[in-house]
């Protein structure tokens, strides 16, 4: 019979295999800190929405604490050796550039006009040439963005995206090209040669089943104790793809199937998951965290609903428009709508929401969290608005921190 797993016991081997277990460093951060945490995650999601900070820089302040956001620039468009690169992984993505290689597959597969977006992979099989013509463009005029490029923008329908974008993205699904750099949040376009080390793109090509293989030991590392589904979403593979892998992990050892409390389907914990039994955590999670992406997954480990409300009309949101999830121990007991008033230095609370577990601590330290994350986006004060259950004491806790 398979090993059986507490659900307490399941939290506390997440949070561990997430980095959130352990003490945040005790000096300054450094480029070391950040390669730790990227390493051990396996990728940072990207997004475009920046009503607090890109998505990507949140997790590593949720680990790391307050650190220079030049540190993770300069290791993904910066300087070299370049330490992370971008590409499809959860989402658009920034990976180490060590797992290059095992994302091969999936390039060769878009460059087959599979598996990625189908009107993107109509396009590009109708406009060959054209897209052979970008690549020509960009190999002889060095980094470009898709306004360098001439061509009619396109009016609304898709995106709105030109076709040179078309081309473009086609041509970085299929790794074709990679991302130099970005000029605010727009991606520069170049070939992987002028971009990525020598030694990354001389490494061997992987046959897919052991990309595959390779990509859910790293998900199943990452999450400790997961579901086949949960392995499976963290790099977004398809199932045909990734259940005879996993069965081959079980088989190597490398995971072992349980149980977990409340769970309900079979769960796969990695060897190497720790156990702890304490764990004394305090972050702000990001909506694109990796402890939390995957509502279901959330939803089992934390007993905690949780949905992103940007697209839902403003009267009919639950929680607010950019919430993010407060840890505190190994539990999830509030949700905070954030915003960042850059010009007038204020972090904005817009809402704030305790679970029925809430702890009485649960005001003070997460008004500590806030004054930290203030501090770290360079923002001179936090105003708690008068909504939600929570909102009365975490301002009272506000007032009560010297600024």
């Amino acid at each position: 019979m398979p090993d059986h797993i507490s659900a307490a016991a399941a939290r506390r081997i997440a949070l561990s295999a997430q980095g959130l277990a352990e003490p945040r460093p005790a000096g300054p951060v450094a480029r070391r800190h950040v390669r730790a945490v990227v390493n051990r995650l396996g990728l940072l999601q990207i997004d475009s929405v920046s009503v607090l900070a890109r998505a990507h820089y949140l997790p590593l302040f949720s680990r790391l604490g307050p650190y220079s956001r030049d540190l993770l620039d300069e290791a993904a468009w910066g300087a070299k050796p370049r330490m992370l690169f971008e590409y499809w992984a959860h989402e658009a993505s920034l990976l180490p550039v060590s797992m290059q290689p095992l994302l091969r597959w999936r390039m060769r597969r878009a460059a087959a006009f599979e598996g990625c977006y189908g009107e993107l992979a109509a396009f590009a099989r109708e406009r060959a040439g054209y897209v052979d013509q970008v690549h020509a463009e960009v190999a002889s005029r060095g980094p470009l963005v898709s306004s360098d490029l001439e061509g009619p923008r396109g009016a609304g329908g898709w995106w709105g995206w030109s076709d040179a974008k078309r081309a473009l993205e086609f041509l970085f699904w299929s790794g074709r090209l990679t991302t130099a750099t970005r000029r605010g949040f727009e991606r520069v376009y170049d070939l992987p040669e002028r971009v990525l080390p020598s030694a990354v793109l001389a490494a061997p090509t992987p046959e897919p089943a052991e990309a595959h293989r390779e990509l859910l030991r790293l998900a199943a590392t990452a999450l400790g104790v997961a579901t086949a589904s949960d392995l499976r979403d963290y790099f977004r593979l398809d199932p045909a793809d990734a259940k005879p892998r996993i069965a081959e992990l079980v088989e190597m050892g490398e995971l072992t199937e349980v149980t977990v409390e409340g769970w309900g389907p079979s769960a796969y914990l990695h060897r190497a998951a720790r156990r702890p039994r304490k764990v004394e955590a305090r972050a702000l999670l990001a909506p694109f965290d990796p402890l939390v992406w995957e509502r279901p997954r959330a939803e089992r480990l934390f007993g905690f609903r949780y949905r992103l409300e940007i697209y839902t009309p403003a009267a009919k949101r639950q929680h607010g428009y950019y919430v993010l999830p407060f840890l505190l121990g190994d539990r999830l007991v509030a949700r905070v709508d954030l915003k960042a008033n850059r010009a007038a230095g204020v972090l904005h609370v817009l809402a704030a929401h305790a679970e029925p577990h809430a702890p009485p601590n649960t005001p003070a330290s997460l008004a500590e969290e806030l004054r930290c994350m203030a501090a770290w986006l360079g923002l001179e004060r936090v105003e708690a608005a008068p909504s939600g259950d929570l909102a009365a004491r975490l301002a009272a806790e506000l007032r009560a921190i010297p600024v």
